[in-house]
């Protein structure tokens, strides 16, 4: 007797979970968006809504008091005129990548000398005892260092410098702020890179030894390929942090009432000084239009670095 074949029932839904997910896997899918929720919604309030705020505050004309008055793209056409805010975003762009080669040197050298050596984990921890202090008061610290009358002068002249150099004149203020900036970077990437080298094999470098490499060879064919991956997420984090350096050219080359001389202003210090100058006028408009312009700056330079820094990842 031939058995009867049933028809399908019709408007039930025979869909069944997807082979071989887990329970674990199924509730991670559930758990997605409950997680992420607190996180996106607190990036929508204190990132987007703001930078959607600055960019409509950039196309108006306010005090503060005052009613708000449109001006449309005034503010970014005073701003392409005015030779301070071109000279902050010069500045700017030495601090990147003057300050940034310099600084990433030295945490390669310094990475290199250290990664064989006894100790190399406090030596690690006092370099990186830098990063712990506040901006300001390596400005204040390097202030009183520099000062005519400060311990560098007078150690110059025990040492029979009858005229030390005026560090901190107009025309020499802004590479000791860069040379400020080096100091207190250098500890916080070279123990980032340490890290990243600490995990490569030894026998690597032993293999490379073996076939006549010198340090350099070791560093190019062997610490750099397995390292790249770190060096390339500090070099991104290196182009963000240099665009909102403020707090050391404020105190190191002036102070909360008198500002440092716009010929050491960053992008970061014009937006502030824009808005909270001593100067009387407060300007919001021109400062929410030079902070899209950092944020334009800082982005497609930061696009643009993954791009050059891209490469396939090389597995340890």
């Amino acid at each position: 007797m031939a058995t009867p074949v049933l028809p399908l029932a019709r408007g039930r839904n025979t869909a069944r979970p997807r082979a071989g997910m887990s329970a674990i896997e199924r509730s991670r899918r559930r758990l997605f968006w409950p997680m992420l929720a607190p996180a996106l919604i607190l990036m929508i309030l204190f990132y987007l809504v703001p930078i959607i705020f600055a960019g409509w505050l950039s196309l108006n004309e306010w005090d503060g008091i005052n009613e708000l008055k449109w001006v449309g793209l005034d503010n970014y056409i005073r701003l392409s005129k005015d030779p301070v805010f071109i000279g902050s975003i010069i500045n700017t762009l030495k601090i990147l990548f003057i300050v940034g080669i310099v600084t990433f040197v030295f945490a390669f050298g310094l990475t290199m000398i250290l990664r064989d050596m006894m100790g190399k984990k406090f030596v690690r921890s006092v370099l990186f005892f830098p990063t712990l202090i506040n901006a300001m008061v390596f400005g204040i610290f390097a202030g009183f260092l520099f000062s005519p009358s400060g311990p560098v002068n007078k150690l110059l002249l025990l040492v029979g410098v009858q005229d030390p150099p005026k560090w901190l004149a107009q025309d020499n203020l802004f590479n000791m702020i860069m040379i400020v900036m080096i100091w207190s970077a250098t500890g916080y990437f070279t123990t980032i890179i340490m890290s990243a080298v600490d995990q490569i094999p030894a026998y690597y470098y032993e293999a490379a030894g073996l076939d006549g490499a010198g340090p350099w060879t070791k560093f190019r064919h062997v610490t750099l390929p397995l390292a790249w991956d770190v060096i390339s997420v500090c070099a991104v984090l290196w182009t963000m942090s240099s665009v909102k350096v403020f707090e050391l050219i404020l105190v190191f080359g002036g102070s909360t009432a008198k500002p440092p001389p716009t010929s050491t202003w960053s992008t970061a210090l014009y937006v502030f000084q824009a808005a909270f100058g001593s100067g009387g006028d407060r300007e919001f408009g021109i400062s929410a239009a030079s902070a899209i312009v950092s944020l334009v700056l800082v982005t497609v330079l930061t696009i643009g670095l993954r791009r050059m820094l891209r490469r396939d990842a090389v597995e340890i």
